[in-house]
């Protein structure tokens, strides 16, 4: 993409509403616009960036062996009255009346649509385990929207559901969840903790949330400081492995993390004193196991092994989408901007024509354009009309994890000026080192 061309509205001033990072440089950058309270028009910058995080979860869920689907926006309130949920809700659903005069409401999850679906076309043991998943926009009327995206009130969420015949393989699933969600995570260039949390109105004993440490988290948790050593790497893993799978679970939630609500003080302080943290944390996932909740109260039942009718045990699973956005940039900027990392990044290099107009220069961003799209990579080029400093500044605000500086300067010694968004090192290359060197960096992503 040509910057000349492109839809960048960039704000050089911080607009008054916005009043946490993510949200400032996410209205500067020109990503995302207000459209109401809660409510955000994505932008084609934004949006680039919320469809690389999308493309990541859809391949480790299907790595993991889930199906994609999509249920409507739109659900029937009769289904959430045949589960109990529609009153205990609360005021967060927001509740519509079609021209019939019927109970709709905009679909905030999705175990009973989901539940529905099962009972009307599963009824052996045979034909489980099963695990299904949609990337959707959900709402949630909250009472006070704020900090973009990170509080919306519409907002882009992964909710998987699975149906499995026992407790222990609906647990294995759990364990298989856990597994995906940390690979997940780590591709985004994201630590994100999974944490003993509180269900709430999904229900059920056994849920974690997995938490980004950010000063501006919504919640506050206590850990052991030893969890922040862990990684999965690279590691590969079998997710029909049961033992696999639970050793994971075992690894990444056997030391204490939780948060403010099942925080238990007692456990807390058998944690070494050095190594005990309390700090804020951002939710950007959850996984459940609930049993029989759904399945018993909508009649959701299969015919097992001994051929009797019994209630599915299920589990549901969520990422939020669009609220990673906003926590990997509260995990990963600096004062100048954002700093993306590059398995998220909107476009992989940024070149920068320091003389626009000068046949060299111009004909060497060209070139250096073409070479990057025939290795598939997405470059930017500023080939606006502007003073180096401004167009420094942008690419500094957009947070473009690499940089290519072309001048008549360096030209006339053969380089190019690659640097680094994070660190902020440059290193003079020819053009063409300059192109394998970012290849071979993206080639590892």
């Amino acid at each position: 993409m040509r910057m000349s061309r492109y839809f960048l509205p960039v704000l050089k001033e911080t607009p008054a509403e916005a009043q946490i990072v993510s949200h400032r440089y996410m209205l500067r950058a020109g990503m995302i616009k207000q459209a109401s309270a809660g409510i955000y028009s994505w932008l084609p910058l934004g949006y680039k960036v919320l469809k690389k995080i999308e493309n990541i979860v859809h391949e480790e869920q299907q790595r993991a062996g889930h199906m994609p689907m999509l249920m409507p926006t739109i659900q029937s309130a009769d289904l959430w009255r045949e589960s109990g949920r529609y009153e205990a809700f609360g005021d967060e659903m927001l509740r519509i009346k079609d021209r019939h005069d019927r109970d709709m409401l905009f679909t905030p999850t999705a175990e009973e649509l989901v539940t529905d679906i099962f009972r009307s076309h599963v009824s052996s043991y045979k034909d489980l385990p099963l695990t299904m998943y949609q990337i959707q926009w959900k709402f949630r009327d909250e009472r006070r929207p704020r900090f973009g995206v990170m509080r919306g009130r519409e907002f882009y969420m992964k909710d998987g559901y699975n149906f499995d015949l026992t407790k222990e393989d609906a647990l294995h699933a759990y364990n298989r969840h856990l597994v995906s969600y940390l690979r997940t995570y780590e591709r985004m260039g994201l630590q994100a903790i999974p944490m003993r949390a509180d269900s709430g109105a999904m229900g059920g004993d056994d849920t974690h949330e997995f938490l980004v440490l950010a000063e501006t988290g919504e919640s506050e948790v206590f850990y052991d400081s030893a969890v922040t050593d862990l990684s999965f790497g690279d590691r590969e893993i079998d997710y029909d492995n049961v033992a696999q799978c639970a050793g994971v679970m075992e690894e990444f939630t056997t030391k204490y993390a939780r948060t403010d609500e099942t925080h238990d003080e007692a456990l807390f302080n058998e944690v070494p004193e050095e190594r005990r943290r309390t700090a804020r944390g951002i939710e950007v996932g959850q996984i459940f196991y609930f049993g029989t909740k759904y399945s018993e109260a909508m009649k959701a039942t299969i015919q097992g092994p001994d051929g009797k009718s019994v209630p599915v045990h299920m589990g549901s699973h969520g990422i939020g989408v669009s609220r990673l956005l906003g926590a990997i940039i509260e995990a990963s900027h600096d004062d100048k901007g954002i700093i993306w990392p590059e398995g998220v990044t909107p476009f992989h290099v940024g070149i920068v024509n320091l003389k626009q107009g000068d046949d060299e220069a111009d004909a060497a961003c060209e070139a250096l354009y073409k070479s990057f799209a025939a290795l598939g990579l997405e470059p930017l080029y500023d080939d606006r009309n502007e003073r180096a400093g401004g167009k420094f500044a942008t690419m500094d605000l957009i947070g473009l994890p690499w940089r290519i500086t072309v001048g008549p300067r360096g030209l006339k010694n053969g380089v190019v000026e690659l640097t680094s968004r994070r660190t902020g090192e440059s290193e003079e290359l020819p053009p063409e080192e300059a192109v394998k060197k970012v290849a071979a960096i993206y080639a590892d992503v």
